[in-house]
């Protein structure tokens, strides 16, 4: 109860600052992982919370397959299609090559064993576009930078699902049958999650079943709950067949996407900042000081190593601006996703778990500040407006009529 107490109390908060944060350096979802922090046993004690309580695990996995689920929607194969060229690059090359170099950071910086070491550079590989919302938001960032961060930041998370799975089936020390088993619920998961919606919008557009405009948001609800209750039934993979599900709903139904599309990210959005204040209530300031100056090194070297060198790789050859490259090789915050990821190992019972889960809180902490607090100053020199003198456009005008006046 005093969970919900709190919860809703920065909820109302964040709305009432959420005009204010959104032209600021101020982040919502930075207020509710820094309250949890201040709320939890490391601080106040308000907010008592355990890895192992099932509040824990219960809301981390509705959040990610929310969020996964409404991640999915916004690109269809025909939005992909349309522009897949620049974020082909992001993503076919720059999340394995950030996922690698991690890696090896965890590897020789912490000393990690390769497995634990790509298990972590598979969590921290997906990017949040919360964090960054005043360059993705801005309309003087030109539209395919915007494009480019949020296509990538929408597909990433379930990209990096699979690598997140194997890893940490091979970390448990698992032989071929358990992996043979994993293959089998990732596979199952893709099933549900094409099959499912794919059959609820053909029955939709038949002529025997048609929804009223007041239902019609609530028909991805639907398809969302049939895919969690049946995965939750097969054990299929839930968070593969949420992705899979988005996808299929943005490829078939449009006009389902649409009805959903406001609603669908309200409830993804409040499930987030959930799952950020319990994940803050689990840091304490006796863990952010256990890892070391290997961990915070390690932190510094993934945020400010990782990403922007295997964006720099990613685009040689491309035809962004090199302020553009500098955007997106700069902008890889660490967010939900990687908070969930981190969760899900902690209760995985591997032996690495603790340090796995202390090295991505603190990258994240770092991600955070370092990000939503630098967001609206890159998004701002792309203003040409804002860096120019008022008088020098005026006097630009002036000049080109003159020049034309002398024209014959």
């Amino acid at each position: 109860m005093v969970l919900l107490l709190a919860f809703a109390a920065l909820l109302l908060l964040a709305v009432l600052i959420s005009s204010l944060a959104n032209r600021t350096i101020l982040s919502t979802a930075a207020l509710f992982l820094v309250a949890g922090f201040v709320l939890g046993d490391g601080v106040l004690g308000v907010v008592p919370l355990a890895a192992g309580d099932e509040v824990v695990s219960t809301l981390a996995e509705l959040a990610l397959f929310a969020v996964l689920f409404t991640d999915g929607m916004r690109v269809g194969w025909q939005d992909l299609r349309g522009a897949w060229r620049l974020p082909g690059r992001a993503l076919g090359w720059g999340l394995p090559l950030t996922l690698i170099v991690t890696a090896l950071a965890a590897h020789y910086v912490v000393g990690l064993g390769w497995i634990e070491s790509l298990l972590l550079g598979a969590i921290l590989a997906p990017t949040d576009p919360v964090f960054a919302a005043a360059l993705v938001g801005n309309e003087k960032v030109p539209p395919r930078l915007r494009q480019l961060l949020n296509v990538e930041s929408g597909v990433n998370d379930g990209l990096a699902l699979p690598f997140v799975m194997v890893f940490l089936a091979v970390a448990v020390g698992s032989g071929d049958l358990h992996l043979g088993g994993l293959s089998m619920e990732l596979g199952v998961g893709v099933l549900i999650g094409v099959a499912v919606p794919w059959l609820a919008i053909k029955l939709e557009s038949s002529r025997w079943f048609a929804a009223s405009h007041h239902y019609e948001p609530l028909n991805a609800v639907a398809i969302g709950l049939l895919v969690l209750a049946l995965g939750k039934v097969t054990h299929g993979n839930l968070f593969l067949a949420a992705f899979c599900a988005g996808i299929t709903v943005a490829t078939f139904g449009e006009r389902q996407r649409e009805s959903f599309e406001r609603f669908g990210e309200l409830i993804a959005e409040l499930l987030k900042l959930a799952a950020l204040l319990v994940f803050g209530a689990l840091i304490s300031p006796a863990l952010l000081g256990s890892v070391g100056w290997q961990g915070w090194l390690f932190a510094v070297l993934a945020l400010v190593l990782a990403r922007p060198l295997a964006i720099w790789v990613s685009f040689i050859g491309s035809r962004l601006t090199t302020r553009e490259v500098a955007a997106v090789m700069w902008f890889g915050p660490k967010g939900f996703a990687s908070v969930v990821y981190g969760l899900i190992v902690l209760a995985s019972g591997i032996a690495a778990a603790q340090e796995v889960f202390q090295l991505v809180a603190v990258t994240i902490v770092l991600s955070i500040l370092l990000h939503s607090s630098t967001d609206v100053v890159v998004a701002r020199s792309f203003d040409d407006e804002h860096d120019t003198p008022a008088w020098y456009g005026t006097a630009r005008r002036i000049r080109s009529r003159l020049s034309g006046a002398k024209s014959p």
